[in-house]
């Protein structure tokens, strides 16, 4: 149960809110559950056949509750994430800024940690869906946009364009992946080749082994690409030399690029964003040093020189390959067995302290009660939040596989 006002009245601020999010997110109050209604509907008019894919491909997509954050959490977020951008610091003009940057936060008793950043954060289009259906909600307010958020990112996308090509008309865009039919998101893929299509836009959904170079640039069923909206894992492109070639001529413009990937996701980044002399090296201002050193745990290389001192110290630490993504290949070190440590210590990899989720309570019909984790995300374009969403699940790391879990709701307690 939540303190008595006494006991509340002689803790810190930061610990009483804490204490109430945590309450509002450990039962399973009535008032606060889903519209599962208009969320049923909301997914049933994307189609029969979107619906169908949805329930058949990724059943435990969206989860049965929403997460409850507090506008302190909200604001140190927002703090952490306009320190980030002026570290990378202004992009080179006539660029592409990068879409659907993903800031991914675990929110405890100690604040709100920034874990990583993700520069293709899969999702953005399937919780658009989600937001719109409780908009009606009676809850505390939705950590998103009042507005429209498909038309929000179909400005994105085209803003990215104009960027790089002016006032010239924007005809072709490609979603761009690995066999993107076999792909986990792939529905999301749909809803937004379904946005560009209703935009006026040709708009294909590829392998990029679909799209055929030729001297003037990249086509695909002999249409010439315009922009490739970036869902690749392989961040420098480096398994794809005709698409890396095209975009270095600028045949095309490429969004998420992998100089974006560099500038924020590759996790040397986090070991720049946790050390405060380092960044103090650089310029940058106390007030960004003084949100990092709290929003960012400390996070170090790894060398196999202190396996020594790591294998000591791995209960402390989540260790992660610096190119990785998808929680790929990351361990919790108490959780790692001798041969997947020294695995480790002889890869590329970064150690970052141990920032425990936070949990929330899920009871989904016809199963029972559930604690399950949750970490929440900001979807960013240009150090500008545009929704905001939690992801419930079991296990070491998120995965989309757990009852009741999933994409979830985020609401605001003001």
């Amino acid at each position: 149960m939540v303190d008595t006002v006494e006991q509340l009245e002689t803790k810190d601020h930061f610990d009483v809110d804490h204490d109430f999010i945590a309450h509002l997110n450990g039962e399973c109050l009535d008032w606060a559950g889903m519209d599962v209604g208009a969320q049923q509907q909301a997914l049933q008019a994307q189609g029969d056949d979107w619906y169908g894919l949805v329930k058949e491909r990724c059943p435990y997509v969206f989860a049965a509750a929403p997460v409850f954050i507090s506008e302190l959490q909200l604001q140190q977020m927002k703090e952490v994430i306009a320190a980030v951008e002026e570290v990378v610091g202004v992009p080179e003009p006539h660029t592409a800024l990068g879409v659907f940057y993903g800031y991914d936060f675990h929110l405890n008793e100690q604040g709100a940690h920034l874990i990583e950043i993700n520069t293709n954060a899969g999702g953005g289009f399937l919780n658009a869906v989600l937001i719109e259906s409780q908009r009606d909600a009676v809850l505390y307010g939705a950590a998103t946009s009042k507005e429209n958020l498909d038309a929000i990112f179909l400005e994105m996308l085209q803003n990215e364009w104009r960027l790089v090509r002016g006032a010239v008309p924007l005809k072709t865009i490609a979603v761009v992946d690995e066999q993107p039919e076999s792909q986990y998101l792939y529905p999301e893929f749909l809803l937004a080749q379904k946005l560009f299509e209703r935009a006026g836009m040709t708009a294909f959904i590829v392998d990029p082994s679909a799209l055929q170079p030729r001297d003037d640039g990249l086509y695909c069923n002999d249409r010439r690409i315009d922009l490739v909206y970036n869902r690749l894992t392989d961040f420098s492109l480096q398994r794809y030399p005709h698409l890396r070639s095209a975009w270095e001529k600028q045949q095309f413009v490429l969004t998420p690029n992998p100089a974006h990937h560099q500038r924020y996701a590759d996790k040397h980044k986090l070991v720049l964003l946790s050390d405060a002399d380092a960044l103090r090296a650089k310029g940058v201002s106390q007030a960004s040093i003084d949100a990092l050193s709290k929003g960012v745990p400390q996070t170090k290389i790894v060398s196999a020189e202190d396996a020594g001192q790591w294998w000591e110290e791995r209960k402390q630490w989540f260790f992660k390959p610096a190119s990785g993504y998808g929680s790929k290949g990351a361990y919790r070190g108490d959780k790692m067995t001798k041969r997947v440590f020294e695995e480790v210590m002889q890869a590329d990899y970064v150690a970052q302290r141990l920032a425990l989720p936070g949990e929330r309570k899920v009871c989904s019909e016809g199963n029972e009660a559930q604690l399950l984790k949750y970490d929440v995300r900001c979807y960013v374009y240009d150090g500008h939040i545009q929704l905001i969403t939690a992801r419930l699940y079991q296990g070491q790391t998120t995965n989309f596989r757990t009852p009741g879990g999933g994409f979830a709701l985020v609401r605001v307690v003001e």
